[in-house]
């Protein structure tokens, strides 16, 4: 919408008028023409050559100067106005002020400020000009001293300070400033209605109309769009039918708003009544119907447009898009005359949320132009599709080409770095973030958190977490998932205290994460007294999630019949995830009739889940009940349900090493394999004894040791031994749960190594030190 540029159409009204008033005041009264060639350096140190008694430079000349200053100016050669103005015999108040002006269009504050402070004489066009870089610059401190300084202000400079305050939200102050001015003139009064619209103060911004009778039409427009943005569309419209003269922005601003709202009858007549109907109010009418999903309607109004822009051929290309009708958005794609930058970036995320990366990979390659824009949309596609690595790939291509990182980059790189545990990577992009200033907003330092919680570094999580200026109760709750993940239950509960301490008002989010903790821990009592206090003390009804952290924890600790008792009274029919933690529990507990009950059900809600049958078969294994085994597996082929396979990850010398059961892959297969041996006997001698009987087949006991000794997670232990150096955590990442064995076997490794595991499974984190696992054992 066009009303939405109001704001910025009237707070910038005063700096246009700065950048070409230092070459008013002379030079619009004199006969030169665009016409006579800008003298050359040669030129004008031959005609005025120091040496030379009679060569004193006219004003005419002076002005020449001036000239050549602000043509290099604003060409950008900023360089080349200066040698013009070193060359100078004489400078007025004008060439300091064509150059100040100059630095500040060309962005060099620094030399700007330099110039101007040492100018010999100051006018008041020099102090405003200055004053305008300050602002321009968000140096609002600065600005306010040198205001301060000046000997004397007009009403260009009250406006620069006003407009300074409003652009940045300091309405308040702005209104101070307004009421100290000794003048006020048009500027004065926009710029502030502008700052109330803009920070959403309507009713101030209303109070303000009301109190003057004789505004612009700009700022009918723009307080009607305020009213607008606040979906105030009652107040929008009688402020549009008391109007005394309408323009196309006016008309466009309540067919917009109309629209946007999905009052379509209401936009179609005044569509319709409009005097004059341009591509903004056509495109306003396509939009409108784009965003109601009635994309038929929507593709008739674009077909009978008279004219159509890159906006309204964007438009229908996105609800296109929006509807996942990608050979449509497609068509109109190929065939658009105008595409720009947004056209590319709309495919783009098209293709990549509905799954197709490869293509939205080959449209960003054949982009002829990206922004910040086109690189967030093709990494955030590779993360959402599970290609983190890529993703981190790209980011770091985006880096090197120089391009503007954004929140959304760094977002999803944070994402990308804790979905295959990439630590290092993380720690990296936070140091960025802290040169950027972005770590302290919730925004990035949640997906910061994230990184740090998932990928095992729960200490540096917290220090990031307390280094947070900003924190909402997404930032609590990660905090208190993470711990709880982790199986710090205790640390979990102290992070729910002090998030009620600070007022802020837990969420069923939150509660999930307070009883998953209690669960992870076994803290059986709080946990049941959290779930039937949390209606009555922040009014969360319990949902499936809480019902399935209840019965988890009451099933861990064995109270198998009060898990049953509890599914029966849910107020709702349990989903698969609710069986699934009574039949976890009926495993840990060896409760096969429990088990086979619960799995049972699971697999007429999801046949394919293919855990399900892992459950039950290891319920089996462990009861020796071979022959069931066998028909799980045999069920399995029958229905086309195959077992994912279980991968483990580390990170090593900058680089993801991935490994697979019984791996032969690696370049290093035969030094770890070696180093496993010799681990395996220093094991045996400190205790160790394989965990067979969770093996899901029926052969030799031998011959299941052997299966069991080469685990993904501890062929990636091994090289994480034998790869990172002494003193550093080690890190690993498994797809699935981690099994009994290489649970029992990290025990003893960690002992005997003397280094700290950190394994990151399906389920929870796991750190192992000195022969002891975080978890108790009771996982």
């Amino acid at each position: 919408m066009r009303g939405n540029c109001l704001f910025r159409q009237l707070c910038s009204s005063y700096s246009r008028t700065l950048q070409t008033q230092p070459i008013n005041d002379k030079l619009l009264n004199t006969k030169t023409t665009a016409s006579k060639p800008i003298p050359s350096k040669k030129t004008l140190t031959q005609k005025h050559n120091p040496k030379n008694k009679l060569s004193i430079p006219s004003e005419a000349d002076i002005v020449k100067w001036n000239m050549a200053i602000t043509t290099h100016m604003r060409n950008g050669q900023c360089e080349a106005a200066f040698r013009v103005f070193k060359t100078m015999p004489r400078r007025s108040s004008v060439s300091y002020n064509a150059m100040i002006s100059g630095y500040l269009s060309n962005e060099r504050f620094d030399l700007a400020r330099d110039m101007f402070e040492k100018m010999p004489e100051r006018d008041l066009v020099s102090w405003n000009v200055m004053l305008s870089g300050y602002v321009r610059n968000r140096d609002l401190g600065a600005a306010r001293l040198l205001f301060e300084r000046m000997p004397e202000r007009d009403v260009v400079s009250w406006n620069a300070m006003l407009s300074g305050y409003a652009q940045n939200g300091y309405v308040d102050e702005a209104r101070k400033i307004f009421e100290k001015m000794p003048y006020k003139n048009g500027i004065s009064w926009n710029g502030l209605l502008a700052a109330y619209v803009q920070n959403g103060r309507i009713e101030d911004a209303h109070r303000l109309f009301e109190s003057k009778p004789d505004w612009e039409m700009v700022s009918w427009n723009c307080l009607m769009g305020g009213y607008v943005k606040r979906k105030s569309l009652i107040d929008a419209r009688q402020l549009f039918d008391r109007m005394p003269i309408r323009d196309e922005v006016s008309w466009n601003t309540m067919i917009t708003g109309y629209a946007q709202n999905g009052e379509l009858s209401e936009a179609r007549r005044l569509f319709e009544e409009s005097p004059v109907r341009d591509v903004f109010a056509w495109t306003a009418m396509l939009s409108g119907f784009v965003q109601n999903g009635m994309l038929d309607e929507a593709r008739r109004i674009f077909f009978e447009m008279p004219e159509k822009n890159s906006v309204s051929w964007n438009a229908m290309i996105a609800g296109y898009v929006q509807s996942k009708r990608m050979d449509m958005a497609r068509e109109l794609f190929e065939a658009m005359p105008c595409r720009n930058v947004s056209s590319w970036n709309t495919m783009i995320t098209g293709y990549a949320q509905n799954g197709d990366i490869a293509y939205a990979r080959t449209i960003f390659d054949r982009m002829p132009q990206r922004d910040s824009i086109s690189w967030a949309a093709i990494i955030a596609g590779y993360a959402q599709n599970g290609q983190s690595e890529e993703a981190l790939h790209l980011f770091m291509e985006m880096k090197r080409e120089g391009e503007r990182l954004t929140r959304s980059c760094f977002t999803c790189a944070l994402s990308s770095c804790a979905d295959v545990a990439s630590l290092e990577t993380g720690k990296q992009l936070h140091g960025r973030l802290v040169k950027v200033g972005y770590e302290t907003g919730c925004y990035v330092g949640n997906a910061l958190l994230v990184m740090y919680c998932k990928c095992g570094s729960i200490e540096e999580a917290y220090d990031a977490f307390k280094g947070m200026v900003e924190k909402d109760v997404v930032s609590w709750n990660t905090m208190i998932a993470g711990y709880a993940r982790h199986g710090f239950g205790k640390e979990a509960l102290v992070v729910f205290e002090s998030m009620k301490a600070m007022g802020i008002k837990p969420d069923d989010v939150t509660m999930v994460g307070v009883l998953s903790a209690c669960s992870h821990t076994g803290l059986v009592e709080k946990g049941t007294k959290y779930f039937y206090s949390m209606n009555q003390d922040y009014g969360i009804t319990a949902n499936s999630k809480h019902y399935t952290c209840m019965i988890d924890l009451l099933g861990r600790a064995g109270r198998l019949d009060e898990a049953q008792k509890l599914m029966r009274s849910m107020p709702f029919k349990p989903d698969a995830a609710t069986w699934g933690a009574l039949l976890g529990a009926s495993r840990i507990h060896g409760n096969t009739e429990l088990g086979e009950k619960a799995a049972q059900i699971i697999f007429e809600m999801e046949p394919e889940n293919a855990g399900m049958y892992v459950l039950l078969s290891n319920l089996y294994a462990a009861s020796g009940r071979w022959s069931d085994v066998g028909k799980m597996r045999l069920q399995m082929k029958d229905k086309g349900v195959r077992k994912v396979p279980g991968y483990s990850w580390v990170e090593a010398q900058n680089k993801i090493h991935t490994f697979s059961v019984g791996d032969c892959v690696h370049p290093e297969k035969d030094k770890i394999y070696a180093f496993l041996e010799e681990l395996d006997l220093k094991m045996k001698q400190d205790g160790y004894v394989s965990s067979t009987k969770l093996v899901l087949h029926d052969v030799e006991e031998e011959e299941k040791e052997h299966m069991l000794k080469y685990h993904s997670e501890k062929l990636a232990v091994a090289y994480a031994i034998l790869s990172i150096p002494a003193g550093r955590p080690i890190r690993v990442i498994k797809n699935l749960r981690v099994c009994e064995d290489c649970h029992n076997a990290f025990k003893h490794i960690s002992k005997i190594v003397g280094r700290l595991i950190i394994l990151r499974d399906s389920h929870r984190f796991h750190h192992f030190s000195g022969g002891s696992c975080s978890c108790g054992d009771y996982w």
